[in-house]
């Protein structure tokens, strides 16, 4: 697999699986626009990226904002002059009750995770539009696929974004854009670090056939499958990066902690 010419912006770019990708990608030749709401974050990133003897650049992105996500695709133009991938991996997430989400968590997650990924997403098409080809890929979450508990603002946007990426694909199609979605289980990113509870880990580890959580670099191998070549006549698909956790039905009661 070759990114050779290609190039790609990867948002949340500075930690957990965008890091991963961003790696990933510059590793396999494509220039890389590591964009993040954490300016210092996504320079380190782009640093260390081009020390290796990669092409990147860092540009701080609040996504939820439509005219920073705009400013983030024309710095990604002025610096590379092409746009062809876009890895949407910004998100947030807050474990919390349907009964206890407050107007405010609410109004943040789906600003951030579903309005976040529309914004972006709309943004770099347009500019793929031109050139007749283009990748993106978002990411979506098992939260997305069916009711876990905890998750109502968090799975209803992850939801959102399922649905967004099936439009993306059916309406980009005829411009030689795929989109896709990757729909993570339990990875360790340091947001699940701090949002996955003792009691959530037990249960996650209970429901994975695989009987562990995933790292990011193994959500990033599905995403430079989705991104590269050998997937131009995927598009419109979730892939679920999970351990077999949505393919599992009733398993052995885990062990009392």
């Amino acid at each position: 697999m070759t990114f050779e010419g290609r190039v790609a912006i990867i948002t949340g770019g500075a930690s957990g699986i965008g890091r991963a990708v961003a790696r990933r990608l510059s590793a396999e030749g494509a220039a890389v626009a590591v964009a993040d709401a954490s300016r210092s974050g996504a320079e380190t990133l782009a640093k260390e990226l081009t020390e290796a003897g990669a092409r990147a650049i860092a540009l701080q992105v609040d996504v939820s904002n439509s005219d920073e996500a705009a400013r983030m695709v024309e710095g990604t133009l002025a610096t590379f002059d092409g746009l062809d991938i876009l890895i949407h991996s910004a998100g947030i997430g807050v474990e919390r009750a349907f009964l206890e989400t407050s107007p405010e968590e609410w109004r943040r997650i789906i600003d951030v995770d579903l309005s976040g990924t529309f914004y972006c997403c709309q943004a770099a098409a347009r500019e793929m539009v031109k050139r007749g080809y283009g990748r993106i890929v978002t990411l979506a979450s098992v939260a997305g696929l069916h009711g876990g508990m905890d998750r109502a603002a968090y799975g209803a946007a992850k939801g959102g974004v399922i649905t967004l990426t099936k439009v993306m694909a059916v309406e980009l199609a005829a411009h030689g854009i795929t989109v896709n979605a990757l729909a993570p289980g339990p990875i360790e990113t340091e947001m699940v670090k701090k949002m996955h509870s003792p009691g959530t880990r037990r249960a996650y580890r209970a429901a994975v056939p695989l009987d562990r959580y995933g790292t990011p670099e193994e959500v990033a191998d599905s995403a430079l499958f989705l991104a590269g070549e050998a997937a131009g006549y995927v598009t419109g698909h979730v892939l679920t990066v999970d351990g077999g956790f949505m393919a599992a039905g009733i398993r052995r009661a885990p062990p009392e902690p």
